[in-house]
C-alpha cells in the first residue's frame, strides 16, 4: 500500500476532491482508481510543478494530473519509465533503455503536447544513452552515460551556458560541459550547477540574487559561461536542489554528518535565515543538532527537511500552506511540521519529499533492487561493448559480443542480427538488445517475433550469465571461518562490486575463490553482511552498534563492495543514528 502525505495548493490540478484549495496540514493521498494502491503499484518517484504532477510506480508506468481542476489522472503511454521531470511547461521522462521522451511549448513548440525523443537528436551517436535527467523551469538537462552534460529548451538568461542573444532557444539537446557526475538545478529555477569529477562546481544561469553562489551582486545579473565557484564549503557535495531565487546544498562532512548551506534571497523566505547571503553559507539551527538529514526539497521558494529521528522540518513561504505547519504564515528560519503517524514500520531513510511551485508532497519509497535490470545496466556500459551495429539512420549502437554469443544460435546469426537492426531506429535497436540480455520479450512482443529465430529464447539472464563467466566448479565465492564455509553465488558478488576485471569478478589478489583471513568478523556482523548480500536490506530488528560499524566497513573495503543500492555501510549509519 502507498504511503502519501499531501498538503499545499489543491487546485489546477486539483489533487484531492472534497478538500480546500488550500491544505495547511499533512492529510492522506489517496488515488481516484483505487486500483492505483495496489501493492505492485508502489510509488518509485512524485514529481510536481505548478500545472501538472506525475506519479511513478515501481512497475514503470506513471500518472499525471493535469492542470484543469477536475479532470481524472491519465496514464503516460510511455512504457518501462526509470524517472520522470515536471515544470509549468514541460515534462520528460527517462525509459530504462536510457531514452528521453519530452513535450512543451520550450522542447517542441510546433506541437507541444507530443512526446518526442530528445536524446536521438543528440549529434554524437555514441552519446545517447542517457543516465540522469534534471529540469529547469523551462529547460531540461541531461546527463549520459559517458558522463556528458547536455541542455535543451529556454537560454533566456544564459542557463544553457550561452550567450542568449545568440541562442535564446534549442529544441535540440547542446553539449554544456564533460566530465559531469551530477546536474542540479529545480523546476522553477533559471540556473544550474555541474558537479565534475574532481568535486569542482561549476554554474550559469540567473544571478539577479546572489542564487549562483559567487559571493558578489556586483559581477553581472546573468551568467552566460559556465563559471567555477571558489568558495564550496568542504565536504562532500550529497544535492543541490535551487528555488527560484536562492539555492540550497547538502554537504556531508568526514564524519558523515550532513549539513545544508543556502544562498541568495531572503526577503523571498527560502534561506532559512534572516539575512541575504551571495555565497553558500550554513543554515543553522537547534533542529539539525544531534540529527542528520536524509532528505530535503525545495519549491517555488520554500523548502522541507526530513531527518534521521523522523523530524519535518521546513522554512519559506506559506500561503498555499505549504509547509504544512496548520497555518499559512510565512517562516524565515527552520521550524518543526507535525506530522501524522506514519503507517509504515520501515526505515524513515525510505521516506522522501517532493515540493512544486506551492504544494508539497512527503512518501514512502523503499529501495528497489531487481538483478535482471542490474545486469542489463551492466552490459550496457561502454567499456564493456566490442561490436558495433548500423542502425536505420546510420546510428551506431553498440553491444556485447560475448554475451551475443551465447545468445544467438549460431555464429551465422550476427551477420542475420546486423540486417534485422539496419532496418530499425535508434529506439528499436535498445529494445531488441535489452531482449537479447534479458529474454524478456514483453518489452516489445512484434520486435521479439523478428528475432526469435536467431537467439536461444529458453535461456534466462541468470543462466547465461553463468554459462559465460561462471566455471562450473568456481560458482561460488567460498568465506572460510570458524572451521565452516559459506557460500556465496559470484553472480550477486558481480552486481555487488565495482571490481569488474572484464566482467569476471576477482575478489582476492591471487584469484583464488577463497578468504581464509576473514574470521575476524564477529557472528553478528557476519549475519548482517550475509542477509544483505541476498537482500540489500538490513533486518529491522538487528540494533546496530559502532563496532559492527567498523568491522563491516573493514569487510566492504576487503571486497570492494562500494558499488551498492542501496549502500551497506550507509543503511547501517542510518540505522544507527535512529537508534541513538
Amino acid at each position: 500500500m502507498n504511503e502519501i502525505l499531501f498538503f499545499g495548493r489543491n487546485e489546477k490540478p486539483k489533487l484531492i476532491k472534497n478538500e480546500p484549495d488550500k491544505i495547511t496540514k499533512p492529510i492522506q493521498f489517496k488515488f481516484e482508481n483505487e486500483n492505483e494502491n495496489e501493492n505492485e503499484k508502489q510509488i518509485k518517484q512524485i514529481s510536481t510543478s505548478l500545472f501538472s504532477t506525475i506519479f511513478l510506480f515501481e512497475n514503470g508506468k506513471a500518472i499525471e494530473y493535469l492542470r484543469y481542476s477536475y479532470q481524472n489522472p491519465k496514464e503516460i503511454q510511455i512504457e518501462n519509465i526509470q524517472k520522470v521531470i515536471v515544470d509549468a511547461d514541460n515534462k520528460a521522462i527517462l525509459t530504462k533503455e536510457g531514452n528521453i521522451f519530452a513535450k512543451g511549448k520550450d522542447i517542441n513548440p510546433k506541437n507541444p503536447n507530443k512526446f518526442i525523443n530528445i536524446s536521438s537528436l543528440i549529434e554524437d551517436t555514441n552519446d545517447r544513452i542517457i543516465e540522469d535527467i534534471v529540469s529547469g523551469s523551462r529547460s531540461i538537462y541531461l546527463l549520459t552515460s559517458n558522463h556528458n552534460a547536455y541542455g535543451i529548451g529556454s537560454n533566456y538568461n544564459g542557463q544553457l551556458g550561452f550567450d542568449s542573444y545568440s541562442v535564446e532557444k534549442t529544441e535540440k539537446p547542446i553539449l554544456m560541459m564533460k566530465n559531469v557526475s551530477k546536474i542540479f538545478s529545480g523546476n522553477t529555477s533559471n540556473h544550474v550547477f555541474l558537479l565534475n569529477s574532481n568535486q569542482e562546481l561549476f554554474v550559469c544561469g540567473i544571478h539577479a540574487y546572489g542564487q549562483l553562489g559567487l559571493r558578489s551582486l556586483a559581477i553581472e545579473d546573468e551568467i552566460h559561461e559556465l563559471t567555477k565557484i571558489q568558495n564550496i564549503p568542504k565536504g562532500k557535495i550529497i544535492d543541490i536542489q535551487c528555488g527560484s531565487y536562492h539555492s540550497i546544498m547538502l554537504i556531508e562532512n568526514e564524519n558523515q554528518k550532513r549539513k545544508l548551506y543556502s544562498c541568495g534571497d531572503y526577503g523571498h523566505n527560502g534561506l532559512g535565515k534572516d539575512e541575504n547571503t551571495y555565497q553558500f553559507t550554513e543554515i543553522k539551527s537547534s533542529l539539525f543538532e544531534n540529527d542528520n538529514i536524509i532528505d530535503f526539497s525545495v519549491g517555488f521558494d520554500h523548502t522541507l527537511i526530513l531527518t534521521t529521528k523522523e523530524k519535518l522540518i521546513g522554512f519559506g513561504h506559506n500561503y498555499h500552506g505549504q509547509l504544512g505547519t496548520g497555518d499559512r504564515e510565512y517562516q524565515k528560519i527552520p521550524i518543526q511540521i507535525e506530522l501524522p503517524k506514519l503507517r509504515f514500520n520501515e526505515d524513515i531513510s525510505n521516506y522522501h519529499i517532493s515540493c512544486g511551485d506551492e504544494k508539497s508532497f512527503l512518501y514512502y519509497s523503499p529501495p528497489f533492487s531487481n538483478l535482471e535490470e542490474d545486469l542489463i545496466k551492466l552490459f550496457r556500459r561502454k567499456e564493456f561493448c566490442n561490436i558495433s551495429f548500423k542502425t536505420e539512420n546510420g546510428e551506431i549502437i553498440e553491444a556485447h559480443k560475448l554475451i551475443l554469443k551465447y545468445r544467438l544460435k549460431d555464429q551465422n546469426q550476427f551477420e542475420k542480427l546486423q540486417e534485422i537492426i539496419s532496418n530499425k531506429s535508434i529506439k528499436e535497436s535498445n529494445q531488441i538488445f535489452e531482449m537479447i540480455y534479458s529474454n524478456n520479450s514483453k518489452i516489445n512482443p512484434k520486435l521479439y517475433y523478428e528475432i526469435k529465430e536467431i537467439i536461444n529464447s529458453n535461456e534466462k539472464i541468470e543462466e547465461t550469465m553463468k554459462r559465460i563467466y561462471l566455471n562450473e566448479n568456481e560458482k561460488d565465492f567460498i568465506i572460510e571461518r570458524k572451521e565452516k564455509q559459506y557460500k556465496f553465488p559470484k553472480l550477486i558478488l558481480i552486481m555487488r562490486s565495482e571490481l569488474y576485471r572484464g566482467m569476471f569478478l576477482s575478489v582476492t589478489e591471487d584469484k583464488s575463490n577463497k578468504v581464509t583471513d576473514y574470521s575476524e568478523l564477529s557472528n553478528k556482523s557476519f549475519q548482517i553482511f550475509e542477509y544483505w548480500i541476498y537482500s540489500n536490506q538490513i533486518k529491522d530488528e538487528i540494533q546496530i552498534t559502532q563496532e559492527i560499524i567498523n568491522e563491516i566497513e573493514i569487510g566492504i573495503d576487503y571486497f570492494q563492495l562500494n558499488q551498492t543500492n542501496p549502500n551497506l555501510l550507509d543503511l547501517l549509519i542510518k540505522k544507527f543514528n535512529n537508534q541513538n
